[in-house]
């Protein structure tokens, strides 16, 4: 989940759904792309009078945390049994809009 969230970090949002499309990891890029999503939907709800398509959105920051660890064991030979973890995470996703200057109009 770290390493596709450093490939989308400060990518603008379209091209960041892009890149997590087209992934070679898809299991963990359809849980970012539905963050992402409904990241821009929550901007969208505080911001009524903006304009999706105008607002230049970007991914200004993303993080993705430890989470709770569940301790399983699995069977193993001579009657032994190894400890097996399964992980997951926590992800924090911050998008901002890109302030455009005059000349880049």
């Amino acid at each position: 989940m770290r390493l596709l969230a450093d490939q989308v970090r400060g990518q603008k949002v379209e091209k960041a759904l892009n890149i997590l499309q087209w992934n070679q990891r898809p299991y963990y890029a359809e849980y970012l792309t539905k963050l992402i999503k409904s990241a821009v939907a929550n901007w969208s709800q505080k911001n009524e009078d903006a304009r999706l398509e105008d607002s230049n959105l970007y991914v200004k920051t993303i993080m993705v945390d430890g989470g709770l660890v569940m301790k399983r064991l699995r069977t193993a030979p001579q009657g032994r049994g190894y400890r097996m973890r399964k992980r997951s995470n926590h992800v924090t996703v911050i998008i901002d809009t890109v302030e455009m200057k005059e000349d880049d109009k």
